[in-house]
């Protein structure tokens, strides 16, 4: 192994300046066994790079060439594979893992721990080494390092590679000093020994001069000794001095160290007296409330709007005194706890006084807006409360100090507050509706007929007479309400359109003055009392707002009640949507009361109401989704849309109950013109409405019922055929729907107009068949053998079919007998059609048609089955035109 590594280090390395220091003969696992060398090698040249090379021997001789190279700095692992027991295999990770099989464990131990050494003095450990025994991993000597300086290092680091290699490399002046050496005596390299002589000889010169020298030179040395002790002698004398010198200074020292200490003790107290002012100021500054705060809080006029400022100013003055963050050890103080406790006083005698006066206000402001309802009792308007608002807005900071400061007062004026205010709003509210339900029935027999009265001015009775009105029989209350039959039975005058523009101009008003008025009332009391109410409460809000008396008032007394904790901005939107519905607790009752007393006047009131409430609903929503007009009048629409529904129903229903005379003849059904009535007024009203959802769904529903009942009442029909029902009020129906361009009925349009198209072909081929009747059974006798298989020109020869036959039964239908029948049919069509669908000349043009058809067709037939016979029809063409005109024109 030592000649191949010197051969190696001959023939490949040295070329490369880097030195060899250890090698392995290895293979690679698992394969083939190519066995090559793993080398550890150093460059020579600063700085030095440690490299794993991998030397293979080549296929065309003997001599080796160098196959891979690694840097060691991207070794990252060295895997022996066991540390206990001998295992020639091992891995070395660099970019992708290197798995070796060693020519023994021996030579694998020699270069695992070379690759350690190496690790070691160039890398600073950033190797790993799994399963390598502790005894390989020993570390280099120190002595090298630690003897040599920094800058010298690398020229001196030869010394400890002796453990790395058997021999040593010389530096480069070294190798100068032998090179002089052995310019000086040319036979060197050729006698060694000569030389080795002389250098020997040389050496002994040397050390003899040096031992003369050393002898010659005691003289000075004795010379030398007595100075060094003349020196000490003077270094005593100084010391003796500098002794003294010290005592000396000794007692200036104490003085200056007693005076060091006078200086600390001023400054000590300079320092506690500047800390003292400090806090003396601080709590004169933030603990002392001004003799005219004190006074305004005490005797402040909390009526006039500078009183209510100085008060103001005085309360926030207090909270802030009150608020102070006192340090550390203020509290003990005498002076500060008497100030704490005044402050205390004021806070308490202000809140009990600012809550006296408020409730004051609030029973005064009942008082003063009682004696105005008189001057609205008249007109459908509502007392405006803007003027008291403005009032009370002015004590909003006080109302927010007090909240902040005392509760249980604050929650004590929340009360009283809701409590005065919503009995005022309940007496103008109700005598608000009276007037707008008896502008609705008015004062005559139709007012009482409602339970409505009216008398010098005094309005009475709503309530007790809705409530023995929505208890009557239903014979009753289908006389008061309109239907389609009704609609389709009157004329413009008799629908009463005045009266239903007059009760939607009255439930719009009602509707534009509650809006203000609710949403002045919400915002006074955020602003009055300090509540956030944007926020809004998850859950259903409509649940919510119908417990007036029950679990959310509860919840609001909870909230008000726990003066300790604060409300966030959730619970403070609950208190407010709370307040309002104990402030308005009878808006939604009369509402509903109003709508029923529409809906009992009229039930197609129900449309106008249904665009209104759906108009106002979207408008609060868009304002505030979660606010009390929101959610009350989502209620109240929820109402409305049940009686628009109940509506419907019921007009689907009087359908269903339709009878019809059996004498008389049918012609347009009541139901079926009121469908155009009912379409036309639901038109005009939605025209401009954003929810027509409703109105389309009602559209199916209603269309659907006339389209059946349509059907049932022509399959019930004795005096009018089934053909002309159909046709006539299809007809009706299908001109209302295309003047009306209803897009969620175009699908019905088409239905309609193909019914009216099919049911008048059905009844043009059923009437014609009759004026022809002999002729008709003929042809279809010859149809019938054709279609047997009889060919058509053999059709002449059957017995019943020949041409005796055929003129027997063209001379039955001579021209005078064809016109006589066309006017019979004529009038029997006229007793059959209605006048008001003007369907006559339509259908006698179709007739004229397809009789004409019918000619052309016989014409065809004799000419195909009786070729070469010279038969024709006993009238033309231009004969049936002339009977036809002949006859509309007669009639």
């Amino acid at each position: 192994m030592t000649a191949i590594k010197h051969a190696l280090q001959r023939d490949i390395f040295t070329p490369n300046d880097e030195r060899l220091l250890s090698i392995v003969n290895v293979c690679k696992a698992g394969k083939k066994k190519k066995n090559c060398f793993l080398c550890a090698t150093v460059t020579t040249e600063r700085p030095v790079q440690v490299n794993v090379v991998k030397v293979k021997k080549s296929d065309k001789g003997d001599f080796y060439k160098r196959q891979t190279a690694w840097a060691l700095r991207d070794l990252a692992v060295v895997d022996a594979k066991d540390a206990n027991k001998e295992n020639p295999e091992f891995d070395l990770h660099f970019e992708k893992v290197y798995k070796w099989v060693a020519s023994s464990t021996a030579e694998k131990n020699a270069f695992i721990s070379c690759i350690w050494k190496l690790n070691q003095r160039y890398l600073r450990k950033k190797i790993e080494f799994v399963n390598v025994s502790s005894q390989l991993l020993e570390e280099l000597p120190k002595v090298a390092e630690e003897s040599v300086p920094s800058g010298e290092n690398q020229s001196a680091a030869g010394g400890d590679e002796e453990s790395l290699d058997e021999y040593q490399e010389l530096n480069a002046r070294e190798e100068q000093d032998i090179e002089i050496m052995m310019d000086g005596c040319e036979y060197a390299i050729s006698n060694a020994e000569a030389f080795a002589e002389k250098l020997s000889r040389e050496l002994q010169v040397l050390d003899g001069a040096n031992i003369q020298s050393i002898m010659a030179s005691e003289k000075q040395v004795n010379i030398l000794m007595q100075l060094l002790d003349d020196a000490l002698k003077e270094v005593d004398k100084i010391e003796h001095k500098l002794s003294s010198y010290e005592e000396m200074l000794q007692s200036v020292k104490e003085q200056m160290d007693h005076i060091s200490q006078s200086n600390d003790l001023i400054q000590l107290s300079n320092t506690n007296n500047m800390k003292l002012l400090e806090e003396i100021e601080f709590l004169v500054n933030y603990l002392d409330l001004s003799k005219g705060h004190i006074k305004a809080l005490t005797d402040g006029d909390l009526s006039s709007s500078k009183g209510i400022e100085a008060c103001t100013n005085a309360a926030e003055a207090l909270l802030q005194c009150m608020n102070v963050a006192l340090r550390p050890g203020h509290d003990r103080l005498q002076a500060v706890q008497q100030q704490q406790q005044q402050f205390k006083d004021l806070r308490e005698q202000f809140a009990r006084r600012l809550a006296n006066h408020l409730n004051n206000v609030f029973v005064q402001q009942g008082h003063d807006q009682s004696s105005t309802l008189a001057q609205h009792s008249a007109e459908l308007t509502l007392p405006k409360h803007l003027p008291f608002h403005r009032d009370l807005l002015r004590y909003a900071k006080l109302m927010e100090w007090l909240k902040n400061t005392d509760r249980e007062k604050y929650d004590g004026l929340n009360k009283n507050y809701v409590d005065y205010i919503s009995r005022l709003y309940e007496r103008e509210i109700k005598e608000f509706f009276e007037v707008a339900k008896i502008k609705m029935t008015g004062t005559s027999k139709e007012g009482k007929k409602f339970g409505l009265h009216g008398s010098s001015g005094k309005l009475t009775g709503s309530t007790s007479s809705l409530n023995k009105l929505s208890v009557q029989g239903s014979g009753n209350r289908r006389s008061q309400s309109s239907s389609l039959l009704d609609m389709g039975n009157m004329s413009a005058s008799d629908l009463d359109v005045a009266d239903r523009t007059k009760f939607d101009k009255i439930f719009e008003q009602v509707l534009s003055e509650l809006e203000p008025l609710c949403l002045a009332e919400q915002d006074f009391i955020s602003k009055f009392f300090k509540l956030q109410q944007n926020p809004a409460l998850p859950g259903s809000v409509v649940a919510d707002s119908t417990e007036i008396d029950g679990g959310l008032l509860s919840r609001q007394h909870n909230l008000l009640g726990d003066r300790h904790s604060v409300p966030s901005e959730k619970e403070e939107a609950s208190i407010i949507r709370a307040m309002m519905i104990k402030v308005f607790r009878c808006i939604e009752p009369e509402l509903n009361n109003l709508i029923s007393l529409g809906d009992k006047i009229d039930s197609f009131n129900s449309l106008y109401m249904l665009v209104k409430m759906s108009y106002h609903v979207w408008t609060a929503e868009n304002v505030d989704p979660a606010s009390y007009l929101s959610t009350t009048l989502g209620n109240v629409l929820v109402t409305v849309k049940r009686n628009f529904d109940k509506c419907i129903l019921n007009q689907v229903k009087q359908m269903e109950e339709v009878k019809i005379s059996k004498k008389s003849k049918v012609g347009i059904l009541p139901f079926v013109s009121g469908f155009e009535e009912f379409a036309e007024l639901a038109e005009s009203i939605f025209r401009i409405a954003e929810r027509r959802g409703d109105l389309d769904k009602a559209y199916t529903k209603l269309i659907r019922a006339v389209y059946n009942n349509v059907e049932k009442v022509a399959n019930e029909s004795q005096k009018t055929p089934r053909d002309v029902v159909m046709m006539e009020n299809f007809h009706h129906i299908f001109s209302t729907l295309s003047r009306l361009k209803i897009a969620c009925l175009e699908t019905e349009r088409r239905e309609a107009k193909h019914k009216y198209t099919e049911h008048l072909q059905s009844y043009v081929i059923y009437s014609l068949g009759q004026p022809l009747e002999k002729l008709n059974h003929f042809f279809e006798g010859i149809e019938a053998r054709v279609a047997q298989g009889i060919r058509e020109d053999e059709v002449s020869y059957q017995l019943a079919f020949n041409k005796q036959e055929l003129r027997k039964v063209i001379k039955e239908y001579p021209g005078k007998e064809v016109k006589k029948g066309l006017d019979n049919l004529y009038k029997k069509v006229d007793k059959h059609l209605c006048e008001e669908e003007n369907l006559l000349q339509v259908m006698w043009h179709s007739m004229q048609d397809e009789f004409i058809r019918q000619y052309k067709h016989f014409e065809g037939l004799i000419g195909r089955c009786y070729p070469g016979s010279g038969i024709t029809m006993e009238f033309t063409i231009q004969d049936i035109l002339e009977y036809f005109s002949s006859i509309a024109q007669s009639h």
